[in-house]
């Protein structure tokens, strides 16, 4: 980006020049003659801190106060100083150095790559009083020092941001005479009265976390939500990061820009919740209260207050945009996490938050991403000035609103103050110098111009707890100094944008390789796709659906959440699990298996028992059972037959379909389940169905049994007959045998014992009859194993399976 060159009130006085240049002067006569010397002690204290050798002191510059000095007060800088070397320093003392004003924003960039080289600078010391002295620096060991200069003795010129080094200058063995061993440079804004122009500046505050809920949920009437670990309650616990970022920024006059998804865990967690162990048991959550109390502090902290609403769980939008289109269901998750979003807002923090704005990671974008990121609703796209560069020649940074065709703002943020805090901020020097950093570009921006202009700060998405009290420490400068004041994003957005200001967005080859490599693969987005089609199968045979569809949907925005960049496995592991517990849920939607069973006669029914294990009830679904032999086995014209089925949660029931046989022989039948629009739902079972023809067997046994009275009958008589002609024949004519015995009173013992026919069979015919057909009682058969007993009304009032055998 262009920059102006100089700036008007900044170049120092005569007076002061001439002040400088004796200075300078007089700094090197003694130098000059140290060098060609070499006494033992020079006087170098009014150079400049750029000796050849570094000494192996750090130099850490932990505080300066106030950060945005006015007339009358006193900087007050302190710090440590280490001697890292093995030569021990004598005569050894801490100043502070001042600079000639820094006129580019550019300048202030190079100062801070150089901050800790002492052979990089100028300026002069202040000297005096104002220095802090050691007798001697042991190596290896930290001494503190603090300077309190009145800003008057800065000798600082006009407005403008000033170099201020902190140097510690002493004597070592080898180098027995004084000279910088060590030095940390910072910055000083100095703007003693009120800008003509002040910038107006929008800060987002952004609350946003990694993915931590499940696709679970427990099965009781609440439905316990499942977390993936217990990460969150650390991060809204006192002292944890979220927390930290609510505590600073409820101070701060800045736009909220939150993730639903994070607001939803949190309220999940203010009930009942679980937590998944490592060997996927779950183990109740005790961190209610801590909850409970963020929420209630984020209510009132935003309170009259901007809050932009993301999409659900913050879609990665770059992601989904060049590798994720391609897949059907992705730009609908989008607009699922979209309308989503105010509602989750609305709830839990009672607020109506603005859900214009789309923000893609790092502000980076391309045709492809703007074109995605509007899809849901959103018309402004939060870019960055290092992806939306300059080339219109402006001398200065333009506002941040651009017109970018199709009724699309860019809301193009700063890059240098935005990208102040993400580095390593642990130690306090660097957070020192990344708050004075920050303060000086936001200056030396407002310098360039008098034009106002609206300018916007969009910090990293997931900012540490030291970085984000390093945020909130320089944004509290900003907004207690002269040339800057607040303002909403929304504002921002509708200011009117610079005439020479770039409206191009650049190629999709120009989008950073960097962040190309954390994205999402297009299989993430296959992956999603698939679990949304189980989903759409699976919620239309509920009674319920919202017990799944909320929070399997949920899941699936945060499948394609942000926070997933850089964390490939992690995020395939996140999507399986998805994947698995739905698949587990659809299968207790099943029919069970069914054994070989036997058909006896032309007509009959076969029952086939559906099993639902799920708390509620399902519906929509239609049973079909399909023979694979219909000139055998038919059911009706095209050789299956189906019924519409609903089964209460936590029970089974059986269906009978009627049947014909045509022909003896085994036949396989195919019983499978089908939602209302044809979509075949779970696993078909198969099963073989043996018929046997019984008819004939039954008319030759009944036959053989009326051939077998006929036969007793018969006999019967041919022995009486014989018997009465012995007898005759025994008694002669005279009668003056034995006396008779008359057959009529009933039959007597048969005297001539076994004939050659063989005994005679006393028993009843019809007893025999009856053991003969007991294979035709299918109905006093035992039950199949594999046919459930109904435990809810079935299709038909009579009793389920027969077992081996169906009913005729």
């Amino acid at each position: 980006m262009a920059e102006a060159a100089d700036f008007p009130g900044m170049t120092p006085s005569p007076a002061r020049r001439w002040l400088r240049r004796t200075g300078a002067l007089l700094a090197g006569a003694p130098l000059l003659a140290g060098l060609l010397q070499l006494p033992a002690h020079a006087d170098v204290r009014a150079s400049a801190p750029t000796a050849s050798d570094s000494g192996g002191v750090a130099v850490a510059v932990d505080s300066l106060s106030p950060a945005v000095p006015g007339d009358g007060d006193t900087v007050t800088v302190s710090g440590t100083v280490t001697n890292n070397g093995k030569q021990a320093v004598s005569d050894a003392h801490v100043g502070l150095w001042v600079g000639s004003v820094l006129t580019t924003r550019s300048a202030i960039d190079d100062a801070a790559r150089d901050a800790d080289d002492p052979d990089v600078g100028g300026g002069s010391e202040v000297g005096g009083k104002y220095v802090t002295e050691f007798d001697k620096l042991t190596p290896g060991v930290a001494e503190h020092f603090s300077i309190s200069v009145p800003v008057d003795e800065l000798d600082l010129g006009g407005e403008g941001v000033y170099p201020l080094g902190v140097a510690l200058s002493g004597e070592t063995s080898a180098q027995p005479w004084e000279h910088v061993l060590g030095v940390q440079r910072t910055f000083l804004p100095w703007q003693p009265e009120e800008a003509d122009t002040e910038t107006r500046t929008t800060v987002l505050w952004p609350l946003v976390s990694t993915v931590h809920m499940t696709a679970e949920t427990g099965s009781d009437a609440q439905q316990t939500p499942v977390f993936l670990n217990d990460d969150l309650a650390d991060e809204i616990a006192p002292g944890g990061r979220l927390d930290q970022l609510l505590a600073l920024g409820k101070d701060l006059d800045v736009t909220w820009v939150i993730d639903p998804g994070l607001l939803a865990s949190v309220d999940a967690m203010t009930g009942s919740y679980r937590i998944r162990g490592a060997d996927d048991t779950t183990t109740a959550g005790t961190h209610q209260a801590v909850a409970k109390q963020w929420l209630a502090e984020l209510q009132e902290a935003v309170q009259d207050k901007e809050v932009v609403a993301l999409p659900f769980a913050d879609p990665d939008l770059a992601s989904l945009a060049h590798n994720g289109t391609g897949v059907t269901s992705s730009l609908s998750q989008l607009k699922a996490a979209t309308d989503v979003a105010a509602t989750t807002v609305e709830t839990v923090l009672h607020v109506t938050p603005s859900t214009d704005f789309a923000w893609p990671v790092d502000g980076a974008v391309d045709p492809s991403i703007v074109k995605v990121a509007t899809s849901a609703g959103a018309d402004k796209v939060i870019a960055r000035n290092d992806s939306l560069k300059e080339t219109g020649g402006l001398t200065y940074t333009p506002s941040a609103p651009r017109p970018i065709g199709g009724g699309t703002t860019a809301v193009v943020a700063d890059a240098r103050l935005s990208k102040a805090f993400q580095g390593e901020l642990t130690k306090a020097s660097a957070s020192t110098l990344a708050v004075q950093q920050f303060l000086a570009q936001s200056l030396a921006l407002n310098l360039q111009t008098n034009k106002q202009r609206s300018i916007v700060v969009a910090p990293q998405r997931m900012p540490t707890a030291k970085q984000a009290q390093a945020m909130a420490e320089a944004v509290t400068a900003l907004q207690g100094g002269s040339w800057s004041q607040s303002q909403p994003l929304t504002e921002a957005a509708a200011a009117k944008p610079d005439a020479g200001a770039t409206t191009k967005v650049p190629s999709r080859s120009a989008y950073p390789s960097s962040l190309r490599k954390q994205e999402l693969a297009q299989s993430a987005f296959q992956d999603i796709g698939t679990t949304q089609d189980k989903l759409d199968s699976f919620k239309v045979i509920l009674t319920d659906e919202s017990r799944v569809v909320t929070p399997f949907g949920r899941a699936l925005n945060r499948e394609m959440s942000t926070s997933w960049r850089g964390r490939a496995v992690p995020a395939s592991t996140f999507r399986q699990d998805v994947r698995d517990y739905l698949d587990t849920l659809a299968s207790q939607v099943k029919l069970i298996d069914k054994s070989e069973t036997k058909l006896s006669g032309r007509s009959a029914t076969i029952p086939v028992t559906v099993q639902n294990n799920l708390v509620q009830g399902v519906d929509h679904l239609v049973l079909r059972l399909t023979s694979t032999n219909p000139t055998r086995l038919e059911f009706g014209d095209d050789g299956s037959v189906e019924q519409k089925i609903a089964v209460s949660g936590g029970h089974s029931t059986t269906v009978k379909f009627a049947t014909s046989a045509n022909v003896n022989g085994k036949t396989t039948l195919i019983a499978q389940l089908y939602t209302e629009d044809g979509r075949p739902y779970g696993t078909a079972v198969s099963f073989d169905v043996k018929v046997t023809e019984i008819t004939a067997t039954v008319m030759l046994v009944i036959g053989g049994g009326v051939l077998l009275l006929v036969l007793a009958g018969f006999r019967m008589y041919t022995q009486r007959k014989r018997a009465a002609a012995r007898r005759a024949e025994e008694n002669g004519p005279e009668g003056n045998g034995p006396e008779e015995t008359d057959e009529a009173d009933g039959p007597g013992p048969d005297t001539d014992g076994p004939d050659a026919d063989g005994p005679v069979n006393h028993r009843d015919p019809a007893e025999r009859l009856k053991g003969e057909s007991v294979l035709c009682a299918g109905a006093d058969d035992p039950e199949q194993p594999s046919d459930e007993t109904p435990d809810t009304a079935a299709e038909s009032p009579d009793p389920s399976g027969t077992g081996e055998r169906v009913d005729r």
